[in-house]
């Protein structure tokens, strides 16, 4: 809709600090709404992006800047990333492999960084973004530098973001509060109803995060942005200032915690009903019969998998009376089955939506889960790196999921997981549970989304929503100065009080000598 037609409101310009893989193909999907409803986007993306780009079908303008790195370099960094956590950390110790996980988002950190100071130390540049005039800075809270971008050019901050590890930015610069008793840290794999074994584990791994790990380089941003800004600042106080914080799940995939009025919880804004299949594929879904059909996909990032666990993965579809349409770039295994065919793409959305799909076998990417929420598929999770292992363990604790060991994974592990799913009819009925509460909102997760950020430009900010905890230091939060005023207040009137007892006591006996003499 033309700007000019709009009668409700102003269109505005949103400038866009975008990441990599699933997080860009869902911010997409609320930038292209932002587009359809007539505001001007303009997205920042490096010379190496990899997925990132113009395309025929959008109106989102792009503005690329010179990358420190090509594209190649880029695609081989995040694929050595997800080739270490997939296949390395779990066989380390504990302690080894997160030491192994800080030196994997240490080079992530830098990395983004020589991003971040490509544009900022870049004056042509930032003199246009100026002068555009910019109503509100969108950014994925996984990648720094949006709120550097919103600072210089004075513009309203939105993050979009799944988590950060450790939740550090949502309770460190966001002020979420989290009590470890019942929410689980992330990547711990927990549920919100922990034994006492679990409350240990979990409190541990607050600690670990809180003053060990760090998600980003905090030394190296703290620096680099007190020297573009001309002050003393750190990065958590920068990301403190963000206006809207919108979080890419909900209260079907997770557990119940407190929130502030700036946070709202958007998860499956991606969803949609689905559309009609492609004609080849419509009759091998309806080849199956009675028995349907299972979608297997390893997401965006993993397309293939070493050709002996492939061979492991087809032998088992091969003993399943479903067919199978799995997602799959690499040499075709051994084993596979008459019942299975690969596909370098597959529709996903509209192959969960199909009458006929029984089940959904999924590495347990937010995006994938929540399409199956959306239309009610049970899973069977085999969760590979990052929050994959907490999605899926979520859904398991929900009754709709089980969930498979990817290093130890055999055929029998994987056949009798898809029996599970496939013939045990509480899993359907749980993931039904699901999906009628995902659907029962008053307002569509993306419309949710599109409000907020509207409503950042219409009010040009949102600091009235920000609570006071932002101008606290750790001491006044905690009420440490209070309760230290109180304690004193204490010890001063049982000292009193006790000076007081003596001296009573202290002059009784002398009043009592004197009787005697």
């Amino acid at each position: 809709m033309n700007c000019i037609n709009r009668k409700t409101e102003a269109c505005g310009k949103v400038l866009v600090w975008p990441t990599e893989y699933s997080h860009w193909i869902n911010m997409k999907i609320i930038l292209d709404e932002l587009v359809q409803r007539g505001h001007d986007v303009t997205v920042l993306i490096s010379s190496a992006s990899i997925l990132i780009g113009p395309s025929n079908e959008s109106s989102i303008n792009f503005e690329i800047y010179s990358a420190p790195l090509s594209k190649d370099d880029l695609e081989y960094a995040f694929e050595k990333w997800v080739g270490n956590w997939t296949y390395e950390l779990k066989k380390l110790p504990f302690w080894t492999s997160y030491s192994k996980l800080q030196k994997i988002s240490s080079e992530y950190s830098d990395m983004i960084e020589s991003f971040c100071k490509a544009v900022v130390w870049n004056k042509s540049l930032m003199k246009k973004l100026q002068g555009s005039k910019f109503d509100v800075v969108l950014a994925d809270a996984l990648v720094p530098c949006g709120e550097l971008l919103s600072e210089l050019l004075k513009t309203p901050l939105v993050y979009s973001l799944r988590f950060c590890p450790g939740y550090k930015c949502e309770k460190y610069s966001g002020g979420l509060p989290l009590p470890p008793s019942y929410v689980p840290v992330v990547l711990s794999e927990l549920s919100d109803h922990m034994t006492f074994a679990e409350r240990v584990k979990n409190m541990l791994q607050v600690l670990l995060f809180d003053f060990w790990f760090q998600t980003f380089n905090e030394k190296s941003w703290n620096q680099f942005y007190s020297d573009v800004l001309g002050r003393p600042t750190t990065l958590t106080e920068m990301m403190g200032k963000a206006d809207i914080w919108l979080v890419r799940t909900f209260w079907d995939l997770k557990f119940p915690h407190p929130f502030l009025p700036n946070f709202d919880f958007v998860g499956g804004l991606h969803c949609k009903p689905a559309k009609p299949l492609p004609k080849e594929m419509e009759e091998f879904v309806q080849s199956s019969g009675e028995h349907g059909v299972v979608v297997f996909s390893l997401g965006s990032m993993v397309k293939n998998i070493k050709e002996e666990k492939a061979n492991v993965v087809a032998s088992a579809l091969a003993q399943i009376p479903q067919k199978v349409l799995w997602r799959f770039d690499g040499k075709k295994p051994d084993t596979l089955g008459s019942n299975t065919r690969l596909y370098k793409w597959i529709p996903q959305n509209d192959l969960l939506g199909h009458p006929k799909t029984k089940a959904f076998i999924a590495h347990g990417g937010t995006n994938g889960i929540y399409e199956a929420i959306y239309h009610g598929i049970p899973i069977v999770g085999i969760p590979l790196f990052g929050d994959q292992p907490d999605n899926i363990n979520h859904i398991v604790a929900k009754g709709a999921a089980v969930r498979v060991d990817f290093d130890t994974m055999s055929t029998t592990d994987l056949l009798t997981a898809l029996k599970t799913v496939i013939n045990d009819p509480s899993y359907k009925e749980n993931a039904m549970r699901l999906s009628r509460i995902h659907h029962d909102q008053p307002m569509k997760p993306l419309d949710r989304a599109v409000f907020w950020i509207e409503y950042v430009m219409r009010n040009k900010g949102a600091k009235h929503l920000r609570p006071a905890l932002h101008d606290l230091t750790w001491f006044q939060y905690h009420s440490l100065d209070v309760i230290g005023f109180l304690l004193v207040c204490v010890v001063a009137v049982v000292f009193i009080i006790a000076k007081c007892c003596l001296f009573c006591c202290h002059k009784t006996a002398n009043m009592g000598k004197k009787k005697k003499e």
